[in-house]
């Protein structure tokens, strides 16, 4: 496995604003560009980035943290799901997303960079 990472960034809009967002299959295509399938029900399967990123939901705290159950098409069968955590804290200026990645088999994709460039620019330019 790679070393699990963490990685931190503000929105100028609340965490409700993010947590809605990324749990409504329309808002988190538009907010990605990719299409997606998402749901706030825990144990629901979800699909992002046309189908390159799927999953279950394994835990949802309202409006403070999402956990998934999270794989994508460079994943072997034999690989397990990575975990990716997100929770979400309101902050005077919006609110702070801090995204915890753990469990990634070796020799795949650079998904600290993909975080940044594949989700969190995207969705600045979203949310404006």
């Amino acid at each position: 496995m790679i070393k699990p990472f963490t990685l931190i960034t503000n929105f100028n809009v609340s965490a409700e604003r993010i947590y809605s967002a990324w749990l409504n299959s329309e808002e988190h295509a538009a907010m990605t560009g990719g299409d997606a399938s998402a749901t706030a029900i825990e144990g629901d399967s979800f699909t992002a980035w046309d189908g390159y990123i799927w999953g279950k939901t394994t835990s949802l705290v309202l409006n403070e943290k999402m956990t998934f159950a999270w794989r994508t098409s460079n994943f072997s069968e034999t690989d397990q799901d990575s975990i990716v955590e997100v929770s979400l804290k309101n902050t005077a200026n919006g609110c702070e997303l801090t995204l915890a990645h753990s469990n990634i088999p070796e020799d795949d994709a650079d998904y600290e960079t993909g975080w940044e460039e594949h989700y969190f620019a995207p969705m600045r330019e979203y949310f404006g």
